[in-house]
Parts: structure tokens; sequence; C-alpha cells
């Protein structure tokens, strides 16, 4: 496996910086971004980029997101430790990996096989156990494991799945990436059992999150 050397450290504090300067204000993402290291989630052949604000693909038509969208979206979720997040996309777990370098729970969903299986047995390797890996279908979220505090959808969904807004705590945050060719950044805060507050950020663009995918197939 390729290491973590003091060049790649470097980068990171520079990719930290540039992040900065779009806009990431939370100190805790800034440090988590700065922590990860994103090269190891990369194929070989993108891992000279590595710590640019782009996106590579990760094989089974998916992406790792931009450094900045993954800053973008946790900071949203206005993160405390210690508390339930449901991620909707596992993908390469480098959004996983963040998520725990703030300190909460994790419980991740992918529903590409190769993907869950290859990033299941990949994370613990770099240091990242604590997460909870699920494959299936992340519309239909994880009723068993419901309420969340929070939860992170990182593929561009057409409508928001009922099902998710379900299991978030009242008081909880969803954030969610809405649309078809391209998304709105979308933060739901669910003020009553039902009842939603939604406010709109910018255009992102994510691979589609799929549904009708069967548990277990």
């Amino acid at each position: 496996m390729e290491k973590d050397t003091y060049r790649h450290k470097g980068l990171r504090r520079q990719l930290s910086a540039l992040l900065k300067e779009k806009g990431i204000s939370n100190p805790e993402v800034l440090k988590a971004i700065e922590t990860v290291p994103r090269h190891l989630f990369l194929n070989s052949s993108f891992i000279e980029r590595a710590y640019e604000d782009i996106a590579f693909p990760i094989g089974a038509g998916q992406t790792i997101s931009r450094p900045h969208t993954v800053a973008f979206q946790t900071e949203l979720l206005q993160l405390k430790k210690g508390e339930k997040v449901l991620e909707i996309g596992t993908g390469s777990g480098y959004q996983t990996s963040v998520l725990l370098e703030m300190g909460v729970k994790v419980f991740t969903i992918e529903r590409q096989k190769a993907l869950y299986d290859i990033t299941k047995t990949f994370l613990p390797t770099i240091g990242y156990s604590a997460a909870k890996f699920f494959y299936g279908d992340g519309y239909k979220g994880l009723p068993i494991f419901a309420p969340f505090d929070k939860i992170i959808v990182t593929a561009g969904a057409p409508t928001i799945p009922n099902d998710l807004l379900n299991q978030l705590k009242v008081g909880g945050i969803m954030v969610i990436p809405l649309g078809d060719k391209v998304q709105t950044m979308t933060l739901l805060t669910k003020t009553a059992e039902k009842k939603f507050e939604k406010v709109e950020f910018g255009e992102f663009k994510f691979v589609p999150l799929l549904e009708d995918k069967e548990w277990g197939a």
C-alpha cells in the first residue's frame, strides 16, 4: 500500500487552506480534511493529483467527490461528537472517514456490491474501523437503527426519500443534493414529526442515487 508521507501531509495542509479560501469555516471540518489521507482512496494513476479539488472515478460508475463538496456537506450537518449519522452512498469511504474524524457514529449504506466489499475491508486497514457498513438500498435507509441525529446523502436524488425523513430525529438535519442532471445542495431540518424546514445552497453535480436495490441481493 502507498504510504502517507510528510509530502502528503503538506499537500493536505495546502488543500485545507484552499477550502478555507473557498468558504469552509468550521475548524473541525478543515482538520478532518487535513487528516484523512485522500491519496490512499484513489487508483494509483490519480495519486499525484489526489489533493487537488477535483472528483475522480472509483469504479462501478461512481466517483470520489471533490474535497470541497465533502467539506461543504460535512459543515452543513453541524455535527456534534457522539451523534448518530446515517450516510447514504459509502463509495470509496472518503466521506465516511471524514465523518469519523468528526467524532460521530457512522452507519453507511452502499448499493454497489463491489464498492461495498472493497471499502468495508479497506477502511479498517487505514485506521477507520468504527463505521458500521451495510449493503442495500439507500432510499430505504436503516429503519432498525433509526432515529438518526443527522443524515447525509452523497448521490443526486430527484426527490426527497420519505423513508429517510421518517428516520431523522426531530431537531435533526439531512443534507441531500436534489435534482436530476445538476443538483441543488439542500439542508432539511426536522422541526416536528411531519414538518421540515428547507434551505437551499448552490448547485453541485453528483452521480445519481439509485433505488429499488434489494437487500442482500
